[in-house]
């Protein structure tokens, strides 16, 4: 764990977060600031600052959090209706917390282009 990390805090149990599913690998929970019905964030437990350091020894996490994008999705219902899973890479991108997350979104239909 980082020690300054918030989803390292968050996965670790020492900040408090609606979690919707957890596992040795990866932790999901309820974003702070929703941008539709239903949006989750999925972060491995492991600290991984972008999608930009991920390596081939995290191929099978990867897959995992599809794995569980769907789960959830499947698990509260808006499966069947779509989904979008987002990862933002580095500040131009989006991303504002450095630590991998993808943001799982659903609920409403999703536009193109996204940003």
């Amino acid at each position: 764990m980082i020690t300054d990390c918030l989803f390292c805090k968050i996965a670790a149990g020492e900040i408090p977060a609606k979690v919707v599913y957890s596992d040795e690998t990866l932790v999901a929970f309820e974003d702070i600031n929703p941008q539709a019905p239903h949006h989750f964030l999925i972060i491995p437990r492991k600290h991984i600052c972008t999608a930009l350091d991920l390596t081939t020894a995290d191929n099978e996490l990867i897959g995992h959090v599809y794995q569980v994008a769907g789960k959830i999705a499947h698990d509260l219902d808006f499966s069947e209706d779509g989904f979008r899973l987002v990862t933002n890479c580095n500040s131009a991108g989006g991303q504002v917390v450095w630590h991998l997350h993808f943001h799982l979104l659903g609920g409403r239909d999703m536009e193109w282009p996204p940003g």
